[in-house]
């Protein structure tokens, strides 16, 4: 099949969100998430440059991502092959930074490096190993077990094996393992899209091709992509009427990070109802009835619709029953095969950073300096009071999706229930609103819903500087002056090109 070219407008956005990325990735080389022995003094005239670069290109990047959304929505949008073009353009400078906006990656190499030491990481933290590979490990996190499944740190332990202890070598292994997981979400999403009656076009593009993507997925390696791809994957194979793959596909999801675990409800629907469909119609009842003699009526019997008898089957508690045995067996499969026991259950209260900025922390700091200004002595509970109000109305969130949507768009109430989690819990990163604006990108029903969700993810994607820490006064100013910077360069650019095409007509009008 031949190569269709892309429209000028769609190779412009390509030419722009490369250069982007490309200055992203050279920003990162001074300014990421580098190892401790290659960290440069904030202050450092390298480390600022990389910054303004860095953050002068995450700008570029977005506003590319932007054009292309318009693109997408036009007469002639782009089609599947320029899109995934596209994406691979904008990603190929990310794999070759340090890692970006985050440190995780190397607890996760820390993690390998315990398991593989016979170390309990359901226990302990990465301190106990010790070692260079701590020494990597954000303070905060070193005393702290992991939350993690056993499929995920079956995953670090092979890497950790295969680079020997290596940091470098781990971070490029972290990264192939994510970039299978977007390669599995860049798969499902046209999928999901056709049986949810979305455009595939648009759903790669907010789903596939968003900068949170690129930015976490990708340049942070974050293990969320293989929780997505695979979450992916058995709605794909619940859609497809092959309901025992999915159910194996979201538990194995689920025993990566454990919010994929909510998939099983969409797959128990999907399931109920594909039994529905395919059990046999239901007959009318019959009745007797005493024999009544009226003028013009004579009742002997009445025959009940289907609706009001007692069903042959109960096709839910069928598909639940299956999901719950089936998800059982494969969690009890895949914990003996890794060998890392249950204790990830109990570590699923991992604590919260006391800076961490979500809804529910930051009201929480913010009335207990209220109330300790006042002199009370509840200022120390109000921090677990608001979170117990987030989960509250998170689970209030996730009742209302599921009864408005569960009947004919299951896909786009987890979407919702995920995003209701990662929102409203104790704790949010960037990454964390993937999970549902994934499967909103597949199924969200009108073009308001993806405005929104578009804009919320352009929000976030500046609010991480690229070393993963705390922003600093002098850091922000530098972010702040790479990305006027680059709104000065696209503003620049927009009047040549204006002036241009207005030469061109005044050409073509004389002649």
């Amino acid at each position: 099949m031949p190569l269709v070219p892309a429209p000028l407008d769609t190779r412009r956005c390509q030419l722009l969100g490369l250069v982007g990325s490309a200055a992203l990735a050279a920003g990162g080389v001074t300014a990421g998430a580098l190892p401790v022995r290659d960290v440069l003094a904030p202050e450092s005239g390298r480390a600022a440059i990389g910054l303004v670069g860095a953050y002068f290109g995450l700008v570029l990047l977005v506003a590319a991502w932007a054009m292309l959304g318009r693109a997408v929505r036009g007469p002639q949008p782009p089609d599947r092959r320029t899109l995934l073009l596209t994406l691979g353009l904008w990603a190929a400078p990310l794999l070759l930074t340090p890692p970006l906006f985050s440190r995780d990656v190397y607890s996760y190499l820390a993690q390998g490096a315990m398991v593989d030491a016979q170390i309990d990481v359901y226990t302990h933290g990465p301190s106990r190993l010790g070692g260079p590979l701590n020494d990597e490990v954000a303070p905060l996190w070193q005393h702290t077990p992991t939350p993690y499944g056993p499929l995920f740190l079956a995953c670090a332990t092979v890497i950790n094996d295969l680079s020997h202890t290596e940091v470098s070598a781990g971070v490029i292994g972290m990264r192939l393992v994510a970039l299978l997981g977007v390669a599995g979400m860049v798969f499902c999403l046209p999928v999901l899209a056709r049986h949810c009656g979305a455009d595939p076009a648009t759903a790669i593009w907010l789903g596939a091709l968003n900068p949170l993507v690129l930015l976490h997925l990708v340049g942070g390696a974050h293990n969320d992509a293989i929780m997505l791809g695979l979450l992916g994957a058995g709605l794909v194979a619940a859609l497809g009427r092959w309901p025992v793959l999915a159910v194996v596909l979201v538990t194995l999801a689920a025993l990566v990070k454990a919010p994929a675990a909510m998939g099983l409800l969409a797959v128990a629907l999907l399931w109920a109802r594909q039994l529905g469909s395919s059990a046999p119609p239901a007959r009318a009842s019959r009745i007797r009835l005493p024999s009544v003699r009226l003028p013009s009526v004579r009742l002997e019997s009445v025959r009940l619709p289907s609706v009001l008898t007692p069903p042959v089957r109960a096709p839910r508690l069928t598909a639940t029953l299956a999901v719950l045995g089936i998800s059982a067996a494969t969690t009890a499969a895949t914990t003996a095969v890794t060998g890392t026991g249950y204790g990830w259950i109990g570590a699923l209260d991992t604590p919260v950073s006391p800076q961490n900025w979500s809804i529910t922390s930051s009201l929480g700091r913010v009335t207990g300096a209220l109330l300790e200004s006042a002199g009370s002595g509840l200022a120390q509970f109000a921090t677990p009071a608001w979170h117990l109000a987030g989960l509250a109305a998170t689970a209030l969130a996730i009742l209302l999706a599921w009864h408005r949507h569960h009947l004919r768009r299951p896909v786009y109430a987890l979407g919702l229930s995920l995003t209701a989690v990662a929102v409203l819990g104790p704790a949010i990163r960037p990454w964390y609103v993937l999970w549902g604006l994934f499967l909103i990108a597949a199924a969200g029903p009108g073009r308001s819903v993806r405005r929104a969700v578009a804009a919320a993810s352009a929000v976030l994607a500046l609010a991480v500087l690229p070393n993963g820490f705390a922003p600093q006064g002098p850091q922000v100013a530098l972010a702040t002056f790479g990305g006027v910077l680059a709104v000065l360069t696209l503003w620049c650019a927009h009047r040549v090109a204006q002036r241009t095409a207005s030469r061109t007509d005044a050409l073509g009008s004389t002649a």
